[in-house]
């Protein structure tokens, strides 16, 4: 769905979804502390090549193409003899590095940092972890393994030093830091040749394991081929290139210094009549490079400051002299407290959608600041200010709602009397969140790479992106950026429906009449243009849908409709159609990844004078606008779940999840539903699925959860 990030967004992420709601996901895994990672594809499939390199970018990997920046190698490679090979053949000339047997223990990421290790007669810091992602205590499920005790083996280096450590909320990982173990303080170019089974493994353990057998070879460059990277180039010469790299690099963090902290006092003291300033990074609460600004987070005492804030504007203003009795009755829900959007009724066009577009702004400046928690925050009060039925008049009003407080008041306070609020005129004025903004709108770009482009790179626009990073962009980013324009593009709910029928006319075609194409995301909620168009396309049989989206993009790309495959995913098939297993052993990303999918690029391959065009002259480029379209693949016993799962906004995904959890004690995602304390499926649509449409089957699990059906058009919570 068009608010979900396509393991994106993060994420994104879309319900991203990402069916992943409104918080950032944060992966266990992080691999933004390797060096950089060259994929050794021998013995690989292209599919399979694919497959690792957006898994290695999912989890923050600095994936690189460019040999001459490579310090890891990973493979199928068994034998010091093969990696040697290996090595040779992209001309790097290398000498095996023979390792001294160490008697420490790698220092674990829970451990304080207080203090040095010696190495070589040389102080060194030890590094830690600065984890950007997020994500919520439903979506991801730590195995037994990962309680294990360190082995004292060889470890890999972080690439980044003294950042501080951001551990999830309520998930606490008790995995080694890879500290970097050298001989000396040299600049020794050291890489490492380590087997595709360490990188599975990790996965499947949700942290970096030790490298133990699975290094294959160490060893120190002599001599390195000359870099790939091009010299500058103009942008039509870089959307004209057929070369595709990909590369994730990290974001490093400001240190903080005594002199800044001096001065955030003095403002504590003297502005606490004007603007909110915050001290220190809390985990999960943003950037310190926006600290001071008034859409960054604040540690002073919020309620005392908002409340008297709140208190003083409204004396200053008649309306808000009325009593309780002035304001209207409350909805039910309201009365009642009930805080999951999921069970009540939330409408895309509200009475006070003016308001909820300034705090939408808002939770976009907290999503570019890394900021996850407030964007949690913020997106609960956006639902719930979404679903109230009435005009807001009064800051009591928003004081009852279910996740709002004193600040979300004080904020209305602000608007009414003024007619803006500050913290959004300093967001859209701000020249970094400009910036920022611009490289978010990028398909395939999250906030954790529009920071590195931006304070890293010191790139300002897309030309510098063009120009300086084409072959630093893995393939989604260069589709992304190459039609960039078009993607902000809506697409109409006519030309949705039009590319929903192609995809089923195909879809018929390869197999029988009894497929289904659903068109779920923002189409079915009722906007009038779509990011993307969305679609759940079932068949009765069983074995119908095994490898369906395969045999799909196939004939999609034959007959020239699918111009870029960007993601091809068959998990399911791959584990027989299956309800994801509750305790999986594969890193799957909250329902996102459980389902076959493909992420594609659309365009319509007609055009009025196409034959006349291309009689004149044979490049003649198609015309017609490229559109993103998301096609998922659901069994037909679970198709109910499937696009009840890509049919809400964030926020209703999120809470469905928690719902169901909190409830039932169930594990709801896309793939279906099983129990948490037994992890057996629950089959609510039945063995074989509903006798119906997947509508009907959808109600089904609406009924099977306790929830009173909710129209799709009712599910609006951004």
């Amino acid at each position: 769905m068009d608010d979900e990030v396509p393991a994106s967004p993060t994420v994104s992420t879309v319900s991203t979804s990402s069916e992943h709601g409104p918080v950032t996901a944060i992966p266990l895994l992080d691999l933004s502390s390797i060096p950089p990672i060259y994929l050794l594809s021998a013995h690989f499939q292209d599919e399979e090549t694919r497959e690792v390199e957006n898994t290695l970018r999912r989890y923050g990997a600095p994936y690189t193409t460019d040999v001459s920046k490579a310090k890891v190698f990973i493979g199928r490679v068994g034998t010091k003899r093969r990696a040697e090979f290996e090595l040779r053949s992209r001309k790097l000339k290398v000498e095996e590095v023979q390792e001294a047997k160490r008697g420490h223990s790698p220092i674990k990421q829970d451990a304080p940092p207080a203090k040095r290790t010696k190495v070589s007669g040389t102080l060194q810091k030890p590094i830690a972890v600065d984890d950007e992602g997020s994500t919520t205590e439903d979506e991801v499920q730590v195995g037994a393994d990962s309680e294990t005790e360190d082995e004292d083996v060889d470890q890999l280096p972080t690439s980044k030093r003294g950042t501080s450590v951001t551990s999830p909320p309520k998930v606490r990982q008790k995995s080694a830091v890879l500290v970097p173990v050298f001989e000396n303080q040299t600049s020794a170019d050291i890489v490492w040749v380590i087997k595709l089974d360490w990188f599975d493994a990790s996965v499947s353990a949700h942290r970096l394991l030790p490298l133990g057998d699975h290094l294959v070879y160490k060893c120190k460059v002599l001599e390195r081929p000359a870099s790939t990277k091009p010299k500058s180039r103009s942008i039509k010469e870089s959307f004209s290139s057929s070369k595709m790299a990909a590369s994730q690099t990290t974001l490093a963090t400001r240190p903080e210094t005594a002199k800044d902290i001096l001065e955030r006092a003095k403002s504590d003291i003297s502005g606490m009549a004007t603007q909110s300033t915050y001290h220190t990074k809390r985990p999960g609460h943003g950037s310190r490079r926006f600290e001071g600004r008034t859409f960054a987070p604040s540690t002073i005492d919020a309620g005392k400051l908002v409340s008297s804030r709140a208190h003083l504007l409204q004396k200053t203003t008649s309306e808000y002299e009325g009593e309780d009795s002035d304001l209207p009755l409350p909805p039910d829900w309201v009365i009642k407290g009930v805080k999951y959007s999921c069970q009540r009724f939330t409408p895309g066009n509200g009475p006070n959608e003016d308001f909820i577009g300034l705090l939408k702004k808002i939770r976009t400046a907290r999503t570019l600041i890394d900021d996850e928690i407030g964007v949690r925050a913020y997106s609960t009060i956006i639902a719930a200010i979404a679903a109230y039925p009435y005009r807001l008049t009064h800051p009591r009003e928003i004081a009852r709602l279910p996740g709002c407080d004193e600040k979300t008041s004080m904020l209305f306070v602000e608007w009414k009397n003024t007619g803006k609020i500050q913290a959004v005129d300093n967001y859209e004025e701000d020249e970094a969140m400009k910036v920022l903004r611009l490289f978010y709108d990028i398909w395939g770009v999250g906030p954790k790479t529009a920071r590195h482009f931006y304070y890293q790179n010191h790139w300002t626009d897309l030309d510098d992106i063009i120009e300086f990073g084409w072959n630093d962009l893995d393939r989604v980013q260069q589709i992304g950026l190459k039609y960039y324009e078009e993607f902000l593009d809506g697409i109409p709910r006519p030309e949705v429906e039009h590319i929903a029928s192609v995809v089923r006319d195909h879809a018929v075609r390869i197999r029988d009449n009894r497929i289904t194409v659903t068109v779920v995301g923002g189409y079915r909620r009722g906007k009038t243009a779509s990011g993307d168009a969305d679609m759940i396309v079932s068949h009765p049989d069983l074995e119908a849908t095994a490898n369906l989206v395969k045999d799909m993009v196939d004939v999609l790309e034959e007959a020239e409709w699918i111009t870029h495959t960007l993601t091809l995913s068959l998990h399911n098939t791959h584990r027989g159609q299956h309800t994801l297993p509750f305790r999986t052993t594969k890193a799957s990303g909250a329902g996102f990844d459980t389902l076959d999918k493909a992420l594609v690029v659309w365009q319509d391959p007609s055009w009025p004078t196409r034959a006349e065009d291309l009689a004149r002259d044979p490049n003649t480029k198609n015309p017609n606008i490229h559109r993103r379209v998301d096609i998922i693949i659901a069994p037909w016993r679970t198709v109910g779940c499937a696009v009840m799962g890509w049919s809400g906004g964030t926020t209703f995904q999120r809470d469905l999840r928690r719902y169901a959890k909190k409830t039932k004690e169930w594990k709801f995602d896309s793939s279906g539903i099983r129990s948490r304390a037994t992890g057996e499926v629950i089959q609510l649509e039945g063995p074989e699925g509903v006798t119906g449409t997947p509508e009907e089957a959808e109600r089904k699990v609406f009924e099977g959860l306790g929830l009173e059906y909710v129209p799709p058009e009712m599910r609006c919570t951004y």
